[in-house]
């Protein structure tokens, strides 16, 4: 993984300790989901859990000012965006 991470330039890395959720930014994605898409719903079976899911994701996926909040909230620096080639 070290060789493949040191081969792309594009690639960030973080190393965090194995539970960490105050340091972990999927932790507040999954914050995020728990207070919106899957709140007070009761699910009929695991598709139903995962269809609700995957439209919660959808909804946050563009949304970079709340992803780069859950970076700033986790102590990491948000991405700059890469000017796209012409």
């Amino acid at each position: 993984m070290r060789a493949f991470i040191d081969a792309h330039d594009w690639i960030n890395a973080y190393y965090l300790a194995p539970y960490s959720p105050d340091f972990n930014p999927v932790e507040s994605i999954w914050s995020i989901l728990r207070r919106t898409s899957q709140a007070n719903a009761a699910f009929t079976d695991p598709e139903h859990l995962i269809r609700r899911l995957r439209h919660g994701l959808r909804q946050i996926q563009y949304r970079s000012d709340i992803i780069n909040g859950c970076l700033t909230g986790a102590g990491l620096t948000p991405p700059t965006p890469r000017l796209q080639a012409q």
